[in-house]
């Protein structure tokens, strides 16, 4: 399988720097996934788990949106976070969409409650893929 190059950036700090194989990514309008010679995309980013692959060895990161470049020199990722789903603490997790389920409750319009439903509707899922509410602590 052709290789890649892949750059993974959140506001700290430079993540990843490498060739890979493959990346999921949990882009806006959905899940799509970057092979070599992919066409030029820029896509805003979704929380959701990012999947690179790299050889035989594949890592899942949470990232909680941002934004992903294709380009000619590869991919991208300016994540506004990111976290290795093994160090995700899953108890942190379950009260930050707790919290987050309260704000909703709170929004000053239509408008504003059904962009907070979406992204309460993306943690969600994230939170399942993770391993459900939170009685587990990392």
């Amino acid at each position: 399988m052709a290789s890649f190059q892949f750059e993974l950036v959140s506001p700290a700090r430079l993540l990843f720097s490498g060739e890979v194989d493959e990346v999921i990514v949990p882009g806006a309008e959905g899940e799509f996934t970057v092979l070599a010679n992919h066409a030029p995309l820029v896509s805003t980013l979704r929380p959701g788990i990012l999947t690179v692959k790299a050889g035989g060895d594949v890592k899942r990161l949470y990232v909680r949106g941002g934004f992903a470049e294709i380009s000619e020199k590869g991919l991208t990722i300016l994540a506004e976070d990111a976290t290795a789903v093994e160090d995700v603490n899953l108890t942190e997790f379950a009260a930050s969409v707790s919290a987050y389920e309260a704000k909703l409750a709170q929004a000053p319009s239509d408008e504003a409650r059904y962009k907070m439903a979406e992204t309460l509707f993306q943690l969600r899922a994230v939170q399942a893929q993770l391993g459900g509410g939170g009685a587990t602590a990392h």
